[in-house]
């Protein structure tokens, strides 16, 4: 157990070498990392939401509006079906929770229904849980009314995949701020936990957030004005009054048929107008935006196009010429951030469904200083009293076993850098935990040690004997701890996560450095002295 092989020892010595360099970065200033080389490490540690300070948001997905927009879908696929049939019918729209539709002509019933059966599919969340297969749709007859309501296993289906979609598009457009680590959560089956350190403005992450970010482009409505329409409440079928984003109260009646939808566009970019200079936000389509962007502004030169955010209209330029290249521009009074802002949300995607904000706090670096400060005084108290402790316990035995106990440190320091894990305030607890329990196989080791010698065995058979006899308990302990570590980490969330993975980290460096490098250590004094007894 003392023979250390020359390729083993290297081994170690670099694992060692490389917690010390990874742990270095976090002791110095980001100014002199960047006139470091590159080859140096320059990650450091991420400090949580409650140490670093930043914004806290518990939102929740809006599923009936989910569940509303299948609905209004429905409705097209239902006409869309019937037509094809060549059924005549009456009376289509939404009744309740159900899409319900008169079929004129009686001996129409049978191809009818079997037109808008058609219109159902398997729910696929049910076959990829095992479960029974299930049609998303169902569909009632009687007399000449044909009722489609959408099943209680395809709304779930559906909300968790909003639920999925906007944890993905709140990253993507938080990820667009440039902010470090945020932390993005599901909670329960509609909720997210959005958490951003160092972000300093919290107002402009719920608007960022808070935009489900509908884009699209219409054709204006000029057989008669808004005022007029809103007058006489007489609004042309087919469009709708909708308001200006840079003059609330200014109306503009708007077909409702959407001639390009925002889900074409590829790319946005803030710039400025070459003529005004104004903040403009610059876009492009993909082919078939493009078609349609160009077929539509062909087919309708000086009139105008509004481009509506939400159900507001961001401005309503008149098309002077066809715009073939699939790229345009918007502009409506923008500051810069507005269209930085603008940008991020069309790049990032629309939201299935609205956000609604449930809670909200801020933290402020004052408090996460703090945090820092008692978190660094704890660990400097709880290594100074292990390290004493076992001084005075074993002696030199026990200064080999400090020397372990600092190494760990920047181990599970350098693991957190390179990892790029984020540093909580739990976390903290975690590593004074660790720091507190990583001399348990050295105490384990000495104890063995100690019953060895009494038993009268030499020096070196009691050493060999004490690692070889206590390798066992210590594996079985630092196995049960670690899974504790990953239970916790899978079914936990925020603060106990942060804590899970500092305990993961020290479990695992606690065996390499309580066990193999005091081990090399000790190995290195005895083939050095040759100590013919020993005190422990």
């Amino acid at each position: 157990m003392l023979h250390f092989e020359r390729w083993k020892i290297t081994l170690i010595l670099l694992v060692t070498l490389a917690g010390f360099l990874y742990t270095a970065p976090n002791f110095l200033p980001k100014s002199t990392l960047e006139g470091l080389p590159a080859i140096v490490p320059h990650k450091q540690i991420n400090l949580g939401l409650d140490l670093r300070g930043g914004s806290y948001l518990l939102l929740q997905v809006d599923t009936a509006t989910v569940n509303r927009d299948r609905l209004q879908q429905l409705i097209n696929d239902v006409r869309r079906a019937l037509r094809s049939a060549d059924v005549l019918y009456t009376g289509l729209g939404i009744s309740g929770d159900n899409v319900t539709v008169r079929i004129t002509r009686p001996e129409d019933m049978t191809k009818a229904a079997k037109a808008v059966r058609d219109l159902s599919s398997v729910v696929t969340s049910n076959l990829l849980s095992g479960g029974l297969p299930e049609r998303d749709l169902a569909v009632n007859t009687s007399g000449n009314l044909i009722s489609v309501s959408v099943t209680d296993s395809a709304k779930m289906a559906r909300a968790q995949s909003a639920v999925q979609q906007s944890m993905e598009i709140v990253r993507r457009r938080i990820d667009e701020l440039g902010t470090t680590e945020p932390v993005i959560q599901q909670q329960g089956s509609d909720r997210i936990l959005v958490q951003v350190p160092g972000l300093d403005d919290p107002q402009r992450l719920k608007a960022l957030l808070g935009q489900t970010a509908k884009l699209n482009f219409r054709l204006v409505d000029v057989s008669t004005t808004a005022q007029q329409a809103l007058a006489t409440h007489n609004i042309p079928a087919g469009s709708e009054v909708l308001y200006m984003t840079e003059n609330p109260s200014m109306p503009l009646l708007v077909q409702r048929r959407v001639m390009v939808g925002g889900d074409s566009l590829i790319d946005a970019q803030p710039g400025f107008d070459q003529r005004t200079n104004e903040p403009i936000v610059s876009f492009r389509f993909d082919s078939t935006g493009a078609r349609l962007f160009g077929e539509v502004t062909r087919e309708n030169v000086g009139k105008p196009f509004a481009i509506v955010l939400d159900n507001k209209v961001i401005s309503a330029p008149v098309i002077r010429e066809p715009i073939l290249g699939g790229s345009g521009q918007i502009s409506g009074n923008f500051t810069v951030q507005q269209a930085n802002d603008l940008a991020i949300l069309l790049r990032a995607g629309a939201l299935p469904a609205p956000l609604n904000v449930l809670e909200e706090r801020t933290v402020g670096p004052g408090l996460g200083a703090d945090s820092v400060r008692a978190g660094a005084i704890a660990s400097i108290i709880g290594s100074v009293a292990v390290i004493i402790y076992m001084v005075a316990s074993y002696g030199l035995f026990g200064v080999f076993a400090n020397i372990a106990l600092i190494v760990n440190i920047a181990l599970i320091m350098g693991a957190l850098s390179l990892l790029q894990a984020t540093l909580t305030l739990p976390g903290i607890a975690g590593i004074v935990l660790t720091i507190g329990t990583a001399v348990d196989a050295n105490v384990l080791v000495y104890e063995r040690i100690r019953e060895e010698l009494r038993s009268g065995k030499s020096v070196i058979a009691s050493i060999e004997a004490g690692y070889h006899r206590a390798l066992a308990t210590i594996l079985d302990a630092n196995i049960t701890h670690f899974i504790a570590a990953a239970v916790l980490f899978e079914l936990g969330s925020g603060p106990v996560r942060g804590f899970a993975v500092t305990l993961a980290i020290g479990v695992v460096t606690s065996v390499f450095t309580g066990f193999t490098v005091n081990r090399l250590i000790v190995s290195t004094w005895v083939r050095r002295r040759r100590p013919k007894t020993l005190v422990l």
